[in-house]
């Protein structure tokens, strides 16, 4: 992604209200013009189209580039690379989960208490991955850059705040990080793949694993 990245965390002394968490999709510029959003959409569409036929692992910026009527060149110059045009074709899907967490209706969205929204966050990113878990898999090259890009930073960002909301005790960015490893697309995909566990058993787990990190220690 080019560009700055905001500070992931406000100064300690900062006052917790609404914040403007809006992401720049990555390797885009703030805006485009009319002409080139068209071509970016029309790419991503065709993209769409030949993942749903052939998979994830069989896109090629060539068929991508054949099937939109265009030259190779142009989906390397909107997207870089196919690591790039994968990620981009995440970035609508990952939009729409950002806008049921940050806006949404209750229980995930704003309305709700941070508890209540904590505990519905997790089955809606488990539902969220696997419903895309071809895709994800396919576009996490680098196993370091899934903890930098947004996407990342604002989950982890969306979490920590509610766990310090919920009072939760502790380091509460080391605990949403542990509460996001349990999320993790390719640990999910092994439970219910390779171990055969329902969706329902990995989502009461997340239940249980919220319940004991915002549980309340005992006063002496």
């Amino acid at each position: 992604m080019t560009g700055s990245v905001p500070p992931l965390f406000p100064p300690a002394d900062a006052q917790f209200g609404p914040a403007d968490l809006t992401l720049t999709p990555a390797g885009e510029p703030p805006a485009l013009r009319a002409d080139a959003a068209r071509n970016r959409t029309r790419l991503l569409e065709a993209a769409s189209e030949l993942m749903g036929g052939c998979g994830a692992a069989a896109l090629t910026m060539e068929a991508v580039a054949s099937a939109a009527g265009v030259g190779k060149g142009t989906v390397f110059r909107r997207f870089g690379d196919r690591t790039g045009l994968l990620i981009a074709l995440l970035d609508h899907r990952e939009q729409q989960l950002q806008a049921a967490f940050l806006s949404g209706p209750a229980p995930l969205g704003p309305d709700a208490p941070a508890l209540d929204r904590l505990h519905a966050f997790g089955p809606a990113v488990i539902r969220h991955e696997r419903a895309h878990h071809e895709l994800i898999l396919a576009a996490s090259t680098d196993r370091v850059r899934n903890y930098t890009v947004p996407a990342a930073r604002l989950r982890l960002t969306h979490v920590t705040l509610l766990l310090r909301q919920a009072n939760a005790e502790g380091d509460v960015e080391l605990l949403a990080h542990t509460l996001l490893g349990y999320l993790d697309t390719a640990l999910v995909h092994h439970l219910v793949v390779e171990r055969g566990m329902p969706l329902d058993r990995i989502e009461a787990g997340w239940h249980d694993l919220v319940a004991r990190l915002t549980a309340a220690r005992p006063t002496d």
